[in-house]
Parts: structure tokens; C-alpha cells; sequence
């Protein structure tokens, strides 16, 4: 082989091995474009539901996954526990045009490695992929603010899993499943509760916690231990 033709394999073997998990066409092909303007990535597969998306990676094992929450079938949440459940190898970027806080507490509870929104530059997204690529984290700087911003507010962790706030059973079950990512109506209708008694229940948990929102709450939560 050429010694040219060399180098470009070379090269093409040492990039970044990309997979795009998008159910709308047009905006998997501009992430394509996007991508093939940069020499140390390759996107090597395509999937368009969540389904998909799980089979392909596993027989494709590419380095990171590009993927979407909204994903027909499988939500991209789902697809994204399974994917990590099965290769912890395979890095997880979320790249989502949600931005609220249950959104982002899910991605995170999932075990994704990156939170990039639809929108960002392309610069932006390439970073995140060298980053995560290398065991790094990335977020979205406007959530990485707020993530951080709630780990700041909090007082030191606590070593052992405790209850010093005194959280009624009731509401630890409703802690749980804010880390878990779900909102007031999804939580209402897994413990079977009107939505305004969870958002009491929310009120409540949040003065004992002396959190002012559910992000905190959330990270409070999980470096004491209480969940």
C-alpha cells in the first residue's frame, strides 16, 4: 500500500469512532456533515429509534454515542441505560433540545457521560466528544452551571447513607424518583397521588433538605447518601 494511502488508513483507524442515534433525518445528516469536516472523528453507524439504536451500538461498538431522549420506540434515556448496561466502554452523549431539570437529572441517572443542547455550536459538540472520549464529562455550559451551582449551595457531604432530615417515608419515595429524573405528573402517577399532594410532598422535602430547587435536592440526595 502507498505510503499515503497508509497514513489516511492510520489516521482513519485512530479517529474517534462516532455513532448518530436521531430519528429525524435531516438533523442526523447535518450532525453527519458537521462531523465529517473533522479529521480525528469518523461517524461509523446510524440509528433512528431506540431500538435500533441499542442493537447497533453493541455490534458496532463505537467510541461515543450521539443520542437523542426523544427516540421513537425506546426513549433515548432508556436506550442510554442499556447501552452503558451491557459496555461500559461506550461513552453516551445526550444531544437534546431539552434543557429543564428533569431532562437533565435523567440523562445524568442514566450514566451518560455528556449533555451537549440541539443548537450548539459545532465547536461545542466536537469537544464534548474529545472530551468524553477520553473520560471526561461534559455538560451544556448553561446546565453546567446549574449543576454545579447546586454541588456549590450544598453543605459536605455526609460519609454514610442517613435520614438526619428527617424525610417522611413518603417523601424519600418522591426524592428517589426526582433523581430519577421524572416529573411531578409521572411521579403522581407511579406512587398512584394527586399532583398537588406530590407537590407538597415536594415543598416539604425541599425545606427539610434546605434546597430551593429539585436539581439540588437531587444532588443533595445523592452525595448523602439518601438515595
Amino acid at each position: 500500500m502507498p505510503e499515503a494511502e497508509q497514513q489516511n488508513q492510520n489516521a482513519k483507524n485512530a479517529a474517534i469512532k462516532v455513532m448518530l442515534a436521531e430519528d429525524h433525518h435531516v438533523t442526523r445528516l447535518g450532525l453527519r456533515f458537521a462531523l465529517s469536516e473533522v479529521d480525528d472523528i469518523s461517524v461509523i453507524a446510524e440509528a433512528d429509534d431506540g431500538k435500533a439504536a441499542i442493537s447497533i451500538a453493541l455490534r458496532e461498538k463505537p467510541d461515543v454515542v450521539l443520542m437523542d431522549i426523544d427516540l421513537p420506540g425506546i426513549s433515548g434515556i432508556d436506550a442510554a441505560i442499556a447501552i452503558k448496561a451491557a459496555s461500559s466502554a461506550i461513552r453516551v452523549i445526550m444531544v437534546t433540545s431539552h434543557s429543564n431539570d428533569e431532562a437533565v437529572l435523567a440523562a445524568l441517572a442514566a450514566n451518560c457521560d455528556g449533555y451537549c443542547l440541539k443548537g450548539a455550536d459545532a465547536s461545542q459538540l466536537v469537544n464534548a466528544i474529545r472530551a468524553i472520549n477520553i473520560g471526561g464529562i461534559w455538560l451544556d455550559p448553561s446546565i453546567a452551571k446549574r449543576v454545579i451551582r447546586a454541588f456549590v449551595d450544598q453543605k459536605p457531604a455526609i460519609p454514610a447513607p442517613t435520614n438526619d432530615c428527617s424525610l417522611s417515608e413518603r417523601e424519600l419515595e418522591v426524592l428517589t424518583l426526582v433523581v430519577e429524573g421524572l416529573s411531578n405528573i409521572e411521579i403522581a402517577h407511579r406512587l398512584v397521588l394527586s399532583t398537588e399532594t406530590v407537590k407538597t410532598h415536594m415543598r416539604h422535602l425541599m425545606e427539610k433538605l434546605a434546597v430551593s430547587d429539585r436539581t439540588q435536592a437531587a444532588v443533595k440526595a445523592l452525595r448523602s447518601g439518601l438515595v
